[in-house]
């Protein structure tokens, strides 16, 4: 799938999707989000310019780091992944998504717990609405508690989440039943 939307674009990277993440909670620096990510500082560059092309990172602020002038910056908030796959982005998000939780799966903490759920479930309309509501402000909440990468007392955690409506055969693009229509005689 190909697009022009450019904040779809920006949003369809693995990389710059952990970049966004990195600067939620603190402003961050190419260089240091260079460090973090293992990618050099002139591609850490290019990601933050699309970013910021696209609307989803702002300059915070300038400070001096030896002897120069160190430009930083922080994610914009707002929803843009569950924006963007309302407009038909779900798949080509969803593969960026892919690409992060196999990653981050790879790199799960020996030992450790997490939590790992996998659903294909039918709720009526009013239950969905508020399951979604629900979880859309726990991960505010997760989000609103991330501290900047490596703060004393913290633990790294990964999660990746896509929940969505789904349609398939015998069901409109709402997600509601489609009146069954019966096969012509002698079909089938």
């Amino acid at each position: 799938m190909t697009t022009n939307d450019p904040v779809l674009r920006a949003l369809s990277h693995p990389t710059r999707l952990r970049m966004l993440s990195l600067m939620w909670a603190a402003p961050q620096s190419a260089a240091a989000l260079a460090r973090e990510l293992g990618v050099s500082h002139a591609l850490a560059s290019h990601h933050l310019r699309l970013l910021g092309d696209a609307g989803l990172t702002e300059r915070a602020g300038t400070r001096t780091r030896r002897g120069g002038v160190e430009r930083r910056y922080r994610t914009v908030r707002g929803t843009p992944l569950s924006d963007q796959a309302a407009r038909d982005g779900a798949p080509l998000l969803a593969e960026t998504l892919a690409h992060n939780l196999r990653e981050r799966a790879a790199r799960q903490a020996s030992g450790s717990p997490g939590v790992t759920a996998d659903a294909e479930l039918w709720l009526t309309p009013e239950d969905w609405d508020a399951f979604r509501g629900r979880f859309a402000a726990l991960l505010a909440d997760l989000h609103d508690a991330a501290r900047p990468p490596h703060d004393p007392g913290t633990v790294r955690v990964g999660g990746t989440v896509l929940l969505v409506p789904l349609v398939d055969e015998g069901t409109d693009a709402d997600g509601t039943d489609a009146p069954v229509t019966p096969a012509p005689p002698g079909a089938g």
